[in-house]
C-alpha cells in the first residue's frame, strides 16, 4: 500500500470489493470498537463495520485477537482501522481516515488520494461535524464523479442524516450510533481516575445501539432506494 506521512492515517478492509456489505442502494458502516459493538450494528442494519480500538483516542488498530472474535460473530464486511506501515494491500480496498480533514487544500487532496491508490475517503468536510463541512462534501463528491467514494462521518445521527445524505448525494455514511449505559461494577471509589480525566464517566460503557443503527438505516432506505 502506497503510503502518506506517518501523521496521516487509513484503514485497510478484509473484503476486496468497494461494493462490499452495499444493500438497496446506500452503505451505512458503523465505527466500533468492541465485539458486543459489532453484533448490535449487524443486529440494526448496518452494511458494514469499521473495527478499531480506543476510540476515545480517535481510533487505533485493534488485536488481532478482536478481530478475529468479530470475524466469527458477523457476516457483513469489517474493515479495521491500520496505522501506516511499510507494507502492500492490494487486492484488498482502502480508506483514507478523518486525516483528511487537516488538509489545507481538501480538493488537491482528493486528487492525491486518486493517484494513490485509495478506494474510498471519509471525511467531515473538513469541518468540526458532516453536517457542519455539507457543502464542501457536497463539492467533494461533485469533483470525485464516481472515481472514489466520498464517505461523511462526524457526529451523523437520526437528526441530521436525511438533510446530509439529500445535501451531499452520498450513497454511504459513517457513524457511531453509540448510546451509553452503566457499567457493572458495585463499588467506586470517587476519590480515584484510573485514566485521563474526560467529560465521560470511567462507569459509563458506550456500544453500538441497535435501535439507533435500524433509525438510520430506515431513514437512508427512505431517501435512498
Amino acid at each position: 500500500m502506497k503510503r502518506q506521512r506517518a501523521s496521516s492515517e487509513s484503514k485497510r478492509a478484509r473484503i476486496p470489493s468497494r461494493k462490499a456489505g452495499a444493500t438497496n442502494g446506500f452503505l451505512m458502516e458503523v465505527c466500533v470498537d468492541s465485539v458486543e459493538s459489532a453484533i448490535n450494528a449487524e443486529r440494526g442494519g448496518a452494511g458494514r463495520i469499521e473495527l478499531c480500538s480506543s476510540l476515545l483516542e480517535g481510533g487505533t488498530t485493534p488485536s488481532m485477537g478482536v478481530l478475529q472474535v468479530v470475524k466469527q460473530c458477523v457476516q457483513i464486511p469489517v474493515f479495521v482501522m491500520i496505522r501506516p506501515r511499510g507494507a502492500l494491500c492490494r487486492p484488498l480496498p482502502v480508506t483514507f481516515h478523518r486525516a483528511f480533514d487537516m488538509v489545507h487544500d481538501p480538493m488537491a487532496a482528493l486528487e492525491t488520494l486518486l493517484t494513490l491508490g485509495f478506494e474510498r475517503v471519509l471525511t467531515s468536510g473538513c469541518d468540526g461535524s458532516a453536517l457542519e463541512g455539507l457543502p464542501l462534501i457536497k463539492r467533494l463528491i461533485d469533483q470525485a464523479k464516481g472515481r472514489i467514494v466520498v464517505m461523511p462521518g462526524g457526529g451523523i445521527t437520526d437528526r441530521n442524516l436525511q438533510r446530509i445524505l439529500e445535501g451531499s448525494g452520498a450513497t454511504e455514511f459513517h457513524c457511531s450510533a453509540r448510546s451509553a449505559r452503566d457499567s457493572g461494577m458495585k463499588f467506586r471509589n470517587s476519590s480515584v481516575v484510573m485514566g485521563a480525566s474526560l467529560s465521560s464517566s470511567e462507569y459509563s460503557i458506550k456500544v453500538t445501539d441497535v435501535t439507533q443503527v435500524r433509525t438510520l438505516t430506515a431513514i437512508a432506505k427512505n431517501i435512498l432506494v
